[in-house]
């Protein structure tokens, strides 16, 4: 059983422990990364693992790679020979498992590893075959996390370097935690009613369809058992999430933000802002300006319904995420 977050509580993130510092890698350093360490440690609480040590290798180590069958790789030392796979996947489900207790909204994986690369993992041929290795697996402590959680979203520390791929998925794990919040105690049909229209034009900006089904669902909520439901929803409001939001989807609901103001401001302003949104849709501006500019005329107006959409800050501005999409 999931662990419910409690209010006021830091978002629990679990990270590859190499990466805060710590000096568990095969050759007995670490692989710090100050993103992690010095930006996003002052929001969330991450939480360590190292598959290779946890698993008895030791530090430092003789090098492990993965080989064989993309779908069912083996874990080996090339050097000794040693076969790690049976006690990395029984570790590996054993951790995942445990993880339930902290309620993870996300996980930061170290590329390449064998154990942790959850994208595009170098696979060897097995010895004897010919070929050159392929990137078309992850490691094994990826695959048992992904197969125990799958809600919680996963990312590398080098594709967080990327803005686009950085912002998703910190959206996504704001978007957990709150949907873990919502189902976490008691909950009526009027809190997901609530919450479904605070969330309106996030879903919109990221997928219409998605958006649409799950409005479908919350009309037929007493249909469902209320586990039922729970699962369902959370199921595809963060299938929605993992969409990008393309600038696109961006500018559509940003003008459908607009037309809330259609009555507080006058003709003169509400063209300024449009063009500012055109601005973004040229690329001559990042998202963060249209963004801003909208919020703030929906705050002098004491708008509230589209002043509590969830749209206009979907994490904290402290992390300037929306400065460079």
């Amino acid at each position: 059983m999931t662990a419910t977050p409690t209010a006021g509580s830091p978002i629990p993130v679990g990270v590859s422990a190499c990466l805060l510092g710590r000096e568990v890698r095969y050759d007995g350093a670490h692989a710090r990364d100050r993103y992690v360490t010095d930006v996003l440690a002052e929001h969330f609480r991450l939480v360590p693992v190292c598959p290779e040590v946890e698993v008895g290798m030791g530090t430092p180590r003789e090098t492990v790679r993965l080989q064989g069958d993309a779908e069912a790789p083996t874990m080996v030392a090339p050097g000794s020979g040693a076969d790690w796979t049976a006690r990395m996947n029984t570790w590996s489900a054993r951790r995942a498992r445990e993880l339930e207790t902290e309620a993870l909204c996300g996980f930061i994986f170290k590329k390449n590893s064998p154990s942790c690369g959850a994208f595009r993992v170098k696979l060897y041929p097995v010895p004897g075959d010919k070929g050159l290795p392929r990137r078309d697996t992850r490691g094994l402590f990826v695959t048992a996390f992904a197969a125990r959680h799958p809600l919680v979203p996963i990312e590398e520390e080098g594709r967080l370097n990327d803005p686009v791929l950085r912002e998703n998925f910190i959206e996504r794990v704001f978007a957990l935690h709150r949907l873990r919040a919502l189902f976490g105690g008691r909950w009526k049909r009027g809190d997901i009613v609530d919450f479904h229209s605070r969330e309106k034009y996030l879903l919109m900006a990221h997928s219409p369809k998605h958006y649409k089904q799950l409005g479908q669902l919350v009309a037929a909520v007493a249909q469902h058992t209320p586990a039922a439901f729970r699962d369902l929803y959370m199921a595809g409001f963060m299938e929605a999430l993992a969409v990008h939001a393309t600038p696109k989807r961006h500018v559509n609901t940003l003008q459908h933000l607009v037309g809330y103001l259609k009555k507080d401001v006058s003709e003169r302003e509400r063209k300024r802002i449009l063009a500012v949104i055109e601005d973004y849709r040229a690329g001559l501006v990042p998202l963060v300006v249209p963004v801003t500019l909208v919020r703030h005329y929906i705050e002098l107006h004491e708008l509230p319904y589209v002043g509590a959409q969830t749209y206009l800050n979907p994490h904290p501005r402290e992390l300037m995420l929306r400065n460079r999409v």
